[in-house]
């Protein structure tokens, strides 16, 4: 990065020298050179707000070099300045140097914008340059096209692009856009692809049939929205539905806004760079979806868990400010948000603390803030608190819905951490009664059971019933392992075992199982190994350390 710099500043300099002569000298300034170094480290440092100070102080430099255009316009986006970068990049001083993807793009879409689509057109023959030679930007620049075709024509185009499921989201849309009769058929293909979740698009659909007001299919769509673990999004999507708050839609998307639609595509654009933890580019792109459409600020969700995840936890906490009481489910999110930052730069205490002042600002808070709060305390081992709120989620939802299991199952975990077994029991075999074969339902029963010494065979058989369902994953192969150790085969044990552990290198159950097991197999070297691993992790509780070391000294008869 630091050579990437030198050789920049020696460009400047050397250009300086050639201007010297022909140039007023109050046109450079070695200051700006100082500034711009600034700018680099700071904008590579992912520190943007930083950088952007310096790029303003050092403006002057995009006359010299085009580098510095680039990343000036890609830090005011990163900052939410879209606007101004647009009139950045068309000042006349400037024309000569716009010769990178994200200059053109935003061209383009600030004539979209204008719904001077001719002219969206013309600036689109330039994108299509940069679109050789990068996957993402020609899906961009193909799906662009698409859309501004659509928006003159008012004609849905029928040939694919070969851009797998990204072709059946444009399809929905294009086809809403239209507000064509085969508008619902797309949209249900698409939300339910098999193998695939696809059901954040229930909300555009959802507002479609409001827009056609088709509301007896809206309400049976929203009686399949779980109200406790769809995204924010739908949970929202519901509530709204069922306080009869139709109109609020309308607010915040239209099929028929040019603007909104794109949105949509830059959000989703946005979303594949995050999931690569390419931060940068996320919120790059997210700012361009919330700059042509500001009223769906839902969307900010992703610029602050990008923020949290690379601890920008000041930055996290500025957007975190948009959402307000007046959507309660986000709402929640901020204050959800703000305690995780709170226990990341604090402790668990001022954390919790937080929270429970927090929470008494809802009067009637939803199943979902309930669920929430009720896993955040199981989180932080507050057992009780954990129970008595999943025992209010329990009043709220449907008896006997696989979201009431879901429940039962929790709480059946939070009681089996007190030691109230009869009470654990009852919620995770009346989960079961619900949601028969349920694999971690099955496995946390069953590791119970085994940990008691109650009922072995059957809890093997349950064991055995959830290892076919998710042969790879590691907490029911720990389980299995156990199950076999626990009727002294060893050699079952320490196969299973020692996958668990493969599969879990730093979990200190797993590590402190397969000591165990290679204990009873005699290879105690190994078997020393792994509990010293169990005992150093940060995760093993005190009473865990205590039998650890007690194993250490004097082994296992």
């Amino acid at each position: 990065m630091y050579l990437k710099i030198a050789f920049i500043l020696s460009f400047l300099l050397y250009q300086n020298l050639a201007y010297s002569k022909a140039q007023d000298k109050n046109d450079f300034n070695h200051e700006y050179l100082s500034d711009y170094f600034s700018a680099l480290v700071s904008y590579d440092n992912k520190q943007n707000k930083q950088a952007l100070k310096f790029f303003e102080n050092s403006k002057n430099l995009t006359k010299y070099h085009n580098n510095f255009l680039y990343e000036y316009v890609f830090s005011l986006v990163l900052d939410g300045q879209v606007k101004k970068s647009i009139n950045q990049i068309k000042k006349p001083n400037n024309k000569n140097i716009v010769n990178f993807f994200e200059a053109d793009l935003l061209l383009v879409l600030d004539s979209i914008a204008k719904k001077d689509f001719n002219k969206a057109n013309l600036k689109l023959k330039k994108l299509e340059m940069y679109a050789k030679n990068d996957t993402y930007q020609l899906i961009i620049y193909q799906t662009l096209k698409d859309f501004n075709n659509l928006f003159i024509s008012k004609q849905f185009k029928k040939k694919p692009n070969n851009f797998g499921k990204l072709d059946m989201i444009n399809y929905a849309f294009q086809n809403c856009y239209l507000n064509s009769k085969n508008t619902g058929s797309y949209f249900l293909n698409l939300i339910n692809t098999p193998g695939s979740d696809y059901s954040r698009y229930s909300f555009f659909y959802i507002s479609y049939l409001i827009q056609n007001e088709k509301y007896n299919s809206v309400y049976e769509i929203s009686k399949n929205i779980d109200p406790l673990r769809n995204s924010l999004l739908l949970i929202q999507t519901k509530k709204w539905i069922d306080d009869k708050k139709l109109n609020s839609f309308k607010n915040y998307f239209s099929c028929q806004n040019e603007n909104d639609l794109l949105a949509e595509f830059f959000f989703l654009i946005s979303n594949i760079y995050s999931s690569q933890d390419m931060y940068n580019e996320s919120n790059f792109y997210l700012n361009i979806s919330s700059f042509l459409n500001p009223k769906f600020y839902f969307n900010l969700i992703l610029i602050a868990d990008n923020y949290y995840l690379n601890n920008d936890y000041d930055l996290a906490r500025d957007v975190l400010k948009n959402f307000n009481y007046k959507d309660e489910i986000y709402h929640w999110y901020r204050i959800k948000k703000t305690s995780e930052i709170i226990y990341k730069e604090s402790n668990q205490d001022k954390s919790l603390d937080y929270l429970e002042k927090k929470i008494k600002d809802f009067k009637n808070p939803s199943p979902k803030v309930l669920y929430d709060i009720a896993g955040i305390y199981k989180k932080f081992k507050n057992y009780e608190k954990a129970i008595d709120y999943f025992s209010l989620v329990l009043d709220e939802v449907e008896i006997d819905t696989y979201t009431y299991a879901d429940v039962l199952y929790r709480r059946g975990g939070c009681f089996e951490r007190l030691g109230k077994y009869n009470d654990a029991d009852k919620d995770f075999l009346r989960s079961l009664k619900i949601r028969p074969n349920e694999p971690y339902t099955l496995n946390y029963l069953a590791y119970s059971w085994l940990e008691r010494k109650y009922k072995i065979d059957e809890a093997i058989t349950m064991l055995n019933n959830a290892y076919a369902q998710k042969e790879n994953d590691p907490y029911i192969i720990d389980s299995v392992g156990w199950g076999y150790y626990l009727i002294e085969d060893y050699i079952n044990a320490e196969k299973f075992l020692r996958k668990a552990v493969e599969l879990l290198p730093d979990d200190p159950i797993a590590s402190d199982h397969y000591g165990d097991a290679l204990w009873k197999l005699n290879r105690k070297i190994q078997a020393r190994y792994f509990w010293e691993s169990a005992l150093n992790s940060d995760e093993t509780d005190e009473e865990m350390k205590k039998k650890i070391q007690s194993k250490l000294l004097n082994g296992i008869s």
